[in-house]
This record gives structure tokens, C-alpha cells and sequence, in this order.
């Protein structure tokens, strides 16, 4: 397993396909996480758990049952998650640089940089979407305010192409009484 890792690295496409969203967080499962830093699931837990200092909340937490069945229902790489017995835990970014302290190894060096880069890079997309967005809404008011002044000038162009009526006029002259 170990030496297949090396000799197989993850592309970005591979880890950012396993970076999902729970809490409001980008986040990857333990089983993820083991896979790419060559370990088994029991083996890496029993590291956090050794290390339960290093993970605080905003690290890592513990998936719900029901969070962990939503998972299941959505996603079929998590078929297996079904029958376990205890939630899977999921790591922030941060929790899996984390793991890279405490496995200390070639392999998990190696992932963790690989994993960082994609944390990055998908960071780096949020803001450029964030400032996109913030384009759109100044461009959204702008053509706000241009509709507005362009109905004025159609308004003001109908009243323009509109055939006046001759305003009435008071006769000027002799009036007979039979009118």
C-alpha cells in the first residue's frame, strides 16, 4: 500500500473530489485522509486520539448520525459508512496538516503538501468567485440605474412622437350671434 501511494500521487482533481462540505466546512473524512497518507482508518484515529490535544473543534469533529446517513443517501463512494458503528470524523484543513505532525512519515509529508495545494487553490477560487460576485452586483445597480433613466427617454420620446392635437383656439374677429 505504501509503496503504491509513491509511485501513484493523487492528482488535484483526485483530493479535491474528496473535499466535501459538512458544518458549513471544507472538510475530508478520516477513511479519505488514511487512504492518501498511507495508513489504515484505525491507525490514523488512534493517532488523533493520542494526540487529542493537537485537534480541537475547529480541526476536526465527528460526524452526527444522521449526518453520517445523509452521506450515505448522497453519495455512493460512502456505501461502505452504512454499516459502521461509529461516525466517521472530518478534518478542516487545518486538522489534516495536523496529521501530518503527528504520522511522521515520507508518505504523509508527501500527501500533506499535496492536500494543502488543494485546500489553497480552492481557496484562492472562493475569492476569485467572491470578487466576481461583487462585480456582478456593481454592474446589477448600474443597469438599474440605466433602466431607469432609459424609460424616462422612451417616455420622453412617445410624448415627442405623439400627434398633437391642436390646442383649441379662441376666435379672434367678428362673432355672429347664430353661432
Amino acid at each position: 500500500m505504501y509503496l503504491n501511494f509513491v509511485n501513484t500521487m493523487r492528482t488535484e482533481k483526485e483530493i479535491e473530489s474528496r473535499i466535501i462540505w459538512i458544518r458549513e466546512k471544507k472538510v475530508m473524512l478520516d477513511r479519505d485522509l488514511a487512504e492518501l497518507y498511507g495508513v489504515t482508518t484505525k491507525r490514523l484515529n488512534e493517532q488523533v486520539k493520542r494526540n487529542n490535544s493537537r485537534f480541537p473543534e475547529d480541526f476536526m469533529f465527528q460526524l452526527s448520525h444522521v449526518e453520517k446517513m445523509e452521506l450515505v443517501a448522497n453519495c455512493d463512494r460512502f456505501e461502505k459508512l452504512k454499516h459502521t458503528t461509529y461516525p466517521p470524523y472530518a478534518f478542516t484543513e487545518h486538522g489534516a496538516v495536523m496529521l501530518d505532525c503527528i504520522l511522521n512519515s515520507e508518505i504523509a509529508i508527501q500527501a500533506n503538501i499535496q492536500i494543502v495545494r488543494v485546500f489553497t487553490s480552492l481557496r484562492e477560487i472562493a475569492f476569485r468567485n467572491k470578487e466576481m460576485i461583487t462585480k456582478i452586483e456593481k454592474l446589477e445597480q448600474r443597469i438599474g440605474i440605466h433602466d431607469k433613466e432609459l424609460i424616462a427617454i422612451f417616455d420622453t420620446l412617445r410624448k415627442m412622437l405623439q400627434t398633437p392635437t391642436p390646442p383649441k383656439r379662441n376666435r379672434i374677429g367678428f362673432i355672429r350671434d347664430d353661432e
